[in-house]
């Protein structure tokens, strides 16, 4: 086993030890007027590194967040989130509802609250405004059970759409539609075997799409003791399902793939009879149970010809690249544009020298930002110097009222700054995207190499 292996919170991921409160951030360039509220992010950062079984995914989580408003940076925070364990550390009391995992994954806002997500049937936590954790939450005792870490906002309705998987339940997953109110107001049951590990989904105007493929629960994990019991299952059909959002949860059709997994998806829209589904797929991941194992990731779309009842796998970019967004006014619908984080292995390919690469964190993240145009098929980088590396990009649009152009906006990620070791909050224009940043906020201090988040607007 790897050093890596053991303990995976190395480098970039090395956790930070102290809650942050700071005010009054200082900013290179200058912060569009028009952005009001928070640009938020979770990610694990373990408390305690002699856990025997550390796991990226399932690790103790921890919120950051820079807060804006006319022009200005008004706080950075960065707070565990309490978990019953880490509230004993911490010697608090613990929240309300009881919160046996920490969630680590995603944080987003929904009917006014701010919310921390993951997966396998882990609970939703409620944050306060300032990222104090509240407690657990069941929607008002309207949730059965746990959500995911990749819920969808359905921009015509407003309702969040998850399908959720549980470790402790193989035979089953779950459809789940949370109304714009907060209120849980349809679950479905989706038959499957053997316990898929489902990640994400996609989302359009007719139908859920399930990915249902060969990462599953081991039985030799669990027993080994890994937190996050899944692997690679040869003997598992890949397919992805097709569940009509009108049919009162019946009728979900099946149509096989070719083997792989997939941890993103960038959108997904009607196109016809096809359903056109954009996502990031390994060839393999997971096998022996291990995280960093498998292919390289690379973009593809996924077009699903319901007459044919056939799944054509394009390849629309080979560089690889995780972290697929979009501007989610377009979720669910046809799209033009999407952003990726360009990973470490494409650098590795084009070094003449390794050993150049040394100081990168992780295979996950690097150094560059990625636009594609998929009407076109072209792409734009936004490249960072030596030694910095850039965290998930989240598209803000620039008038969120108004119909504007699907780039007419901002892109902004974490990234560190290798000069002061500690974070920026980068501000792109999305339509000059190659160009220098219109703004960066300069953290007072590191944020770990972590998953996802979002821009929360503040309320009008």
């Amino acid at each position: 086993m790897t050093s890596l292996e053991k303990n995976p919170f190395q480098g970039g991921y090395a956790p930070v030890t102290e809650e942050i409160t700071a005010f009054d951030l200082p900013v290179t360039g200058r912060l569009p007027e028009s952005l009001s509220g928070r640009f938020l992010r979770n990610g694990p950062n373990p408390l305690d590194l002699e856990d025997p079984h550390p796991h990226l995914l399932v690790d103790n989580g921890m919120v950051h967040g820079v807060r804006i408003r006319d022009g200005r940076a008004e706080w950075y925070r960065n707070r565990w989130v309490r978990s019953d364990k880490i509230a004993a550390a911490l010697g608090e009391k613990p929240r309300s509802g009881g919160i046996s995992e920490a969630s680590s994954t995603h944080v987003i806002g929904h009917a006014g609250k701010t919310l921390a997500l993951m997966e396998a049937g882990a609970p939703v936590v409620e944050l306060t405004y300032e990222l104090d954790t509240v407690g657990r939450t069941d929607f008002g005792g309207t949730l059965p059970g746990g959500l995911t870490a990749h819920s969808k906002i359905d921009q015509r309705t407003g309702e969040l759409h998850a399908v959720a998987y549980d470790v402790a339940r193989h035979d089953r997953v779950q459809h789940v539609v949370v109304s714009p109110a907060g209120q849980v107001t349809g679950v479905t049951d989706i038959a499957v075997t053997d316990g898929p590990m489902m990640h994400d989904f996609a989302l359009t105007g007719k139908y859920v799409a399930v990915y249902d493929l060969p990462v599953t629960f081991s039985m030799a994990a669990a027993e080994a003791g890994v937190r996050l019991p899944y692997a690679w299952n040869d003997a598992h059909r890949a397919r992805v399902g097709l569940l009509p959002r009108d049919g009162g949860g019946k009728g979900i059709r099946w149509f096989d793939v070719d083997p792989c997994w997939v941890f993103h998806t960038l959108n997904a829209y009607d196109d016809g009879d096809r359903v056109v589904i954009d996502v990031v797929a390994y060839d393999t991941l997971f096998v022996d149970a291990k995280l960093p194992t498998g292919g390289p990731p690379a973009l593809e779309r996924w077009t699903i010809d319901l007459a044919a009842g056939a799944v054509k796998r394009e390849r629309l970019d080979d560089r690889p690249q995780e972290f697929p967004r979009i501007d989610e006014r377009r979720s669910g619908l046809a799209h033009r544009y999407g952003y990726t984080v360009q990973t470490q292995e494409f650098l590795r390919q084009v070094s003449r020298d390794a050993q150049d690469l040394s100081d990168l964190p992780a295979p996950a993240f690097g150094a560059a930002l990625l636009k594609h145009d998929l009407r076109t098929g072209s792409r734009e980088e936004h490249l960072f110097p030596r030694g910095f590396y850039a965290g998930e990009p989240v598209f803000v649009p620039g008038d969120p009222e108004a119909e504007s152009a699907e780039d007419d906006g901002y892109v902004m990620a974490y990234v560190h700054n290798a000069d002061r070791d500690a974070a920026d909050l980068v501000v792109l224009s999305a339509q000059d995207f190659a160009g220098g940043p219109i703004a960066t906020v300069h953290l007072p201090a590191r944020v770990p190499l972590g998953f996802h988040g979002s821009f929360v607007a503040d309320a009008s």
